[in-house]
């Protein structure tokens, strides 16, 4: 009997269902499918005005201002940037004038260094020259009464081998310093 009582239960709660059709098309049902319908909008409609969209809002706006935010560093960044290239510029131009007036100095000095040698070197060739000149005209004179001599002893000995008799010394000696 339980069961039979069980059994009847399921019948009569499956009897509405049975007559075929959505629950929700049944057109008895609609007025308050239409009211509920309306407080769920109105209710949503609250909940999104006054929770949901000022949080969307308010965060919208703190993005907005962080990006305007961003925005102005990344100007000051790219004005600092643009000043910092410029201070780069120009100690870089100073540096390159510093290091060509170091460079004209450094070669005003080595030419300096370089005409003193000269000079130096000049004066050692000269001097050497001189000296040199001196020792070839000594050279020349001792080589002149060398061939002086020789030819003198050369006549004597050409004489004494052909006329033995008339060699004369003084005569031979003169006669070569004539023709030298």
């Amino acid at each position: 009997m339980a069961t039979e009582t069980v059994g009847e239960l399921i019948h009569e709660a499956a009897e509405p269902h049975a007559s075929g059709g959505l629950p929700q098309l049944d057109f008895a049902t609609w007025p308050t499918q239409i009211f509920w319908l309306a407080v769920a909008l109105v209710v949503l409609y609250y909940l999104m005005s006054r929770v949901a969209l000022p949080r969307i809002s308010e965060t919208l706006e703190e993005r907005a201002d962080a990006i305007a935010d961003d925005l102005d560093k990344a100007e000051e960044f790219r004005r600092r940037a643009a000043d910092a290239e410029k201070a780069y510029e120009q100690a870089l131009a100073e540096a390159r004038s510093k290091a060509q007036a170091i460079a004209a100095e450094t070669r005003a000095e080595i030419q300096t260094q370089v005409d003193a040698a000269l000079a130096k070197a000049d004066a050692e060739i000269s001097a050497r020259t001189a000296e040199s000149e001196k020792r070839i005209r000594e050279i020349r004179d001792e080589a002149a009464a060398a061939v002086i001599t020789v030819a003198t002893d050369t006549a004597g000995a050409l004489i004494d081998a052909v006329l033995p008799e008339a060699q004369d010394a003084k005569a031979v000696a003169s006669a070569v310093k004539a023709r030298a």
